[in-house]
């Protein structure tokens, strides 16, 4: 689920500190945005957006999130509009729905278990690379490296 390897350069304390509340950030924004998935993938847009002057190790970590969060969001929501239409429409409760809520628990289960294994790994000076997201990060931030370097 994770991988942990090395950033292209040693990241200072800080910048660890910075990554690590990308994660924590997601964390406690949990507590108060469970009913309404929005809630915490725009806490990690806002974060991130807070972050984008930051070293390129703090923005890999922030985008990283956003990209769970985003998959997270479109789970959840999907769970979120189905249990309305169970409580106020006439649709009814299935052996689906129940199978559909069991795999969005796994999931953000998993978000939750990979957020604080990655929260330990920064704090150890290794760089967490989630299965899928991490390699889309990957991608974003060449592409953001890139387009620094040819307006920068």
């Amino acid at each position: 689920m994770i991988e942990s390897t090395e950033y292209h350069y040693k990241p200072h304390p800080e910048e660890q500190e910075r990554a690590t509340n990308s994660y924590l950030m997601s964390l406690v924004v949990v507590i108060f945005g469970m009913p309404l998935p929005i809630v915490n993938l725009l806490a990690s847009v806002i974060y991130y957006l807070g972050n984008m002057k930051a070293s390129s190790f703090v923005r890999w970590h922030c985008v990283q999130v956003m990209l769970t969060q985003l998959f997270l969001f479109f789970i959840n929501s999907v769970g979120f509009i189905w249990l309305m239409f169970i409580i106020f429409g006439n649709w009814e409760f299935t052996n689906y729905f129940i199978a559909y809520v069991l795999i969005l628990l796994a999931f953000n289960i998993s978000e939750l278990v990979g957020t604080i294994l990655s929260v330990l790994i920064i704090k150890r000076g290794k760089h967490p690379k989630w299965w899928i997201f991490g390699d889309l990060t990957d991608i974003i931030m060449a592409e953001d490296e890139q387009e620094e370097r040819v307006h920068g």
